[in-house]
């Protein structure tokens, strides 16, 4: 082997390891009027995967998917890629046994519905932590 193609394949070692070191963490978050303060992360796997649609206070659970972040989020949170997580709920609807979390397409989308729903939860990116909105679990990819 070349010096050169050890040079490269370091080079792009290196890259790797800083690309997938440099993704932030994904906050679960609420509005900050709201009495919940955290969760555990079996509740977020029930709320976001509808298997109960309660918070800790008994109030009903509004979940919001963030497009743009969805396929990290999901894996973050259930280790699953977006085929297993819209199989799951294609089994679910069909059932009639539950409805996936409403659709945010963009950040604001999700903020404003965050804003105006002390019930509703959803996801960011721990590095653009929304005014008003409290952190109840953060996610590591």
């Amino acid at each position: 082997m070349t010096r050169f193609m050890r040079l490269t394949r370091v080079a792009t070692v290196a890259m790797l390891v800083i690309s997938t070191t440099a993704r932030a963490d994904i906050a679960i978050v609420i509005n900050d009027a709201s009495s919940i303060r955290q969760i555990s992360h079996s509740e977020a796997v029930n709320i976001f995967m509808g298997r109960y649609r309660r918070l800790p206070n008994d109030s009903v659970a509004l979940p919001i998917d963030q497009a743009p972040l969805k396929a990290r989020f999901y894996k973050a949170l259930v280790q699953k890629d977006m085929a297993e997580i819209n199989s799951y709920w294609a089994r679910l609807v069909f059932s009639g046994r539950a409805s996936p979390p409403q659709q945010a397409g963009t950040y604001e989308d999700l903020v404003d519905i965050v804003t105006h729903n002390n019930n509703a939860l959803g996801y960011v990116d721990a590095t653009q932590m929304p005014a008003h909105m409290h952190v109840l679990l953060t996610l590591s990819e």
